[in-house]
């Protein structure tokens, strides 16, 4: 029953996406975790290549479009790829499977991983619920960016997708709108085509770190994707932005549930 739950949640995932242009990913972890019973070092793999594919979906679309700013994806992607490859590759597999007690209580590998993801859940939540700051015309005119901050950040934010295993588009967005002055739509756009190419990269750091089930993973990803569409029909009749505050509180509250499930329950 729970794994019927689980490939349901493929489904919600893409939906999401679909309908609001991103988030979605953030709950992949959890349901391959708690409804899949997959390990968290194993779902955060998953998660990237599920991650990679939606966003490849909605990226192609956007390049259609001639959304995507494929310099600054260059800029930004480059260093982040390469720390997500870096993190998935050797950083991620060093990481002792027992790391301290407190008290009684041992801090595992894989607890630490789950209680990193619910921080950035909660990061995630609050960015969502509070909406993004859009640029003034004159602002989004102006094309110098700061080449240096957009590399750090691309390779900061690529630490954190290869440890948790989610876009980071939520990060990724406010830094090409206020460092690469790209106009909402464009940012949004260009997040998607990054997140493709981290997450997948990063997924190739997984392949030669232990064996894939391609069948489940190919089966998952093509739920999400259908799931994708359907949400891209709906926002034809539903408006994305007043689903997105709702679905900030729903990814809130799962953030709370996971910190309190792994280091209290």
């Amino acid at each position: 029953m729970l794994e019927f739950f689980g490939y349901l949640g493929a489904l919600f995932i893409g939906l999401v996406l679909g309908l609001i242009g991103g988030g979605g990913s953030i709950l992949t972890v959890p349901i391959l975790v708690y409804l899949m019973f997959l390990n968290p070092v194993v779902a955060t793999a998953y998660s990237l290549f599920v991650v990679g594919t939606s966003s490849l979906v909605g990226a192609i679309k956007n390049i259609q479009k001639g959304l995507v700013d494929f310099k600054t994806a260059l800029v930004f992607a480059t260093p982040a790829f390469i720390a997500v490859y870096i993190t998935r590759k050797f950083l991620v597999p060093a990481i002792p499977e027992e790391l301290f007690y407190i008290g009684d209580f041992l801090l595992s590998k894989d607890i630490a991983i789950m209680v990193f993801f619910a921080s950035i859940m909660l990061l995630a939540s609050i960015s969502m619920i509070r909406g993004r700051k859009e640029l003034t015309e004159d602002e989004s005119k102006n094309t110098h960016f700061n080449y240096i901050s957009l590399i750090l950040q691309g390779f900061g934010i690529g630490l954190v997708t290869g440890t948790v295993g989610a876009g980071g588009g939520f990060l990724i967005i406010p830094a090409l709108v206020f460092l690469a002055k790209l106009p909402m739509k464009k940012a949004v756009a260009t997040s998607l085509f990054i997140i493709a190419i981290n997450s997948l990269i990063g997924f190739l750091g997984d392949v030669q770190n232990f064996e894939i089930d391609w069948p489940f993973l190919l089966v998952f990803s093509s739920i999400s994707v259908v799931g994708i569409f359907i949400g891209i029909y709906l926002n034809k009749f539903i408006e994305g932005k007043k689903l997105k505050k709702i679905f900030g509180w729903f990814v809130l509250l799962m953030g709370i549930y996971i910190l309190y499930k792994e280091l209290l329950a």
